[in-house]
């Protein structure tokens, strides 16, 4: 009787190690980083990709979203991800031009007239073309998303690219963005977005490249007020997954990412749309000071700014050609 209670415990034992070992195969504790603080359009389409694989999924997928660089900055996050280690990001076009020189294109300076025209040429053969190029890289490229359109928030008054000259201004660190403002002569300074706050109020910064969606998230404009609306350049990112992660999943499990991702990427095109116009409300609202500006003295290296690029990547002069007519 004895053996026959122990081989009986024994089983349930085994039975109950077995199912604990297929419940925890199956619920999947996933991780998707990017940079922009929790308030941006990014982290709100993080959160919707997040809600909608767990709805999707019956929760055997949970995605945590990790905003402001928690799970390390771009390059260590896509290290993170060429091991396995993360499976989901939302990065810069810049930061992923380090890996993949054509997104670049995406940078060129007055390309594009606004986010609704910058959403449209994410269907481009060309950008289509750059999301697979990212598997070389171990990525797997799903999809885009949006943030506004750049500006430049200052602490002086900028009426022109005069204005800028010699002066230190935040910005991204991308090839791009560095050849645009020495040609307007200022100089071209890369900072995190945690360092922007202290460095304008100790005028270490003169002024600042950024979107809509940042400047009012963090508050920028409480340090620097003076806001020209240049929209000089569109700042897209990418929804990428780790493909060592993305090999390994089923058919199933790929279609399904795809139409949830599929889902999110159109919903944040018209936030980001959306975000551009009420953002600038509420900056106005909270204190920035709107500066009417000569967009002409802007405008007028940008043609030697693309052409620069153009000449020397096919798929950045595919994608200019493409976008540009839209």
């Amino acid at each position: 009787m004895k053996s026959q209670c122990k081989k009986l415990t024994r089983g349930l034992i085994t039975g109950l190690v077995l199912s604990v070992a297929a419940v925890g195969a199956h619920a999947q504790s996933l991780k998707l980083g990017h940079i922009t603080p929790p308030t941006h359009v990014w982290h709100q389409v993080g959160e919707k990709i997040s809600a909608d694989l767990a709805a999707a999924t019956g929760r055997k997928m949970k995605l945590a979203v990790s905003p402001l660089q928690k799970l390390g900055n771009e390059a260590q996050m896509i290290n993170l991800m060429q091991a396995g280690a993360q499976q989901f990001g939302i990065f810069t076009v810049g930061g992923l031009s380090n890996r993949e020189e054509s997104f670049l294109a995406w940078s060129l300076p007055y390309v594009f007239q606004d986010v609704a025209h910058a959403t449209r040429a994410a269907n481009t053969p060309a950008a289509k073309e750059m999301l697979k190029r990212l598997e070389a890289h171990g990525l797997v490229g799903l999809g885009y998303a949006f943030a506004g359109m750049r500006h430049v928030l200052s602490l002086q008054p900028v009426a022109s690219a005069a204005d800028l000259a010699n002066k230190k201004i935040r910005s991204f660190p991308s090839p791009v963005y560095n050849d645009w403002w020495n040609a307007n002569g200022a100089a071209p300074t890369a900072l995190p977005l945690s360092e922007v706050a202290p460095s304008l109020t100790t005028k270490l910064l003169d002024a600042v490249d950024i979107d809509l969606d940042a400047l009012v998230g963090l508050k920028f404009h409480q340090q620097a007020p003076n806001l020209t609306l240049t929209r000089h350049m569109a700042f897209p990112s990418v929804i990428v997954v780790s493909k060592k992660w993305w090999d390994s999943r089923s058919q199933a499990d790929r279609d399904l990412i795809l139409k949830v991702v599929a889902d999110a990427e159109q919903w944040g095109y018209q936030t980001a749309i959306d975000a551009d116009e009420s953002n600038l409300a509420k900056a106005k609202a909270d204190g920035a000071m709107i500066i009417e500006a000569d967009i002409g003295s802007f405008q007028a290296v940008a043609e030697k700014v693309r052409a620069q690029y153009i000449a020397r990547n096919p798929l950045i002069a595919d994608f200019y050609g493409q976008a540009k007519g839209l």
